[in-house]
């Protein structure tokens, strides 16, 4: 698997020390929570436009959404790998049978 994400990650970590003047994440984590959780939304809508397109945009739109999902991560001291050991703990498990395990 390709260790782009934990590069980003390394580097999302690194801009939370950065001037918000100088870089766009630090400038992210400045503004706060709901700014970024705002990106998300925005970046979002933009998928599910593309995905009327082209594959070209929607893989443009896709990796926009994944960066601003992996600094909202990062903000709030969530690492990537924490998010891959639920997916695991959840793999075979059907859909219906993990959202009902959730509401108990």
């Amino acid at each position: 698997m390709n260790n782009i994400i934990y590069r980003l990650e390394k580097i999302l970590e690194e801009r939370k020390k950065s001037d918000p003047d100088e870089s766009y994440v630090s400038s992210l984590y400045r503004k706060g929570n709901d700014y970024i959780c705002h990106k998300i939304i925005e970046e979002s809508k933009e998928l599910i436009d593309s995905s009327y397109e082209n594959k070209e945009n929607m893989i443009h739109e896709t990796a926009d959404l994944l960066f601003h999902v992996l600094v909202l991560l990062a903000s709030h001291d969530i690492k990537y790998d924490t998010i891959l050991n639920e997916l695991e703990k959840r793999f075979g498990t059907s859909g219906i049978e993990e959202k009902n395990n959730r509401k108990r």
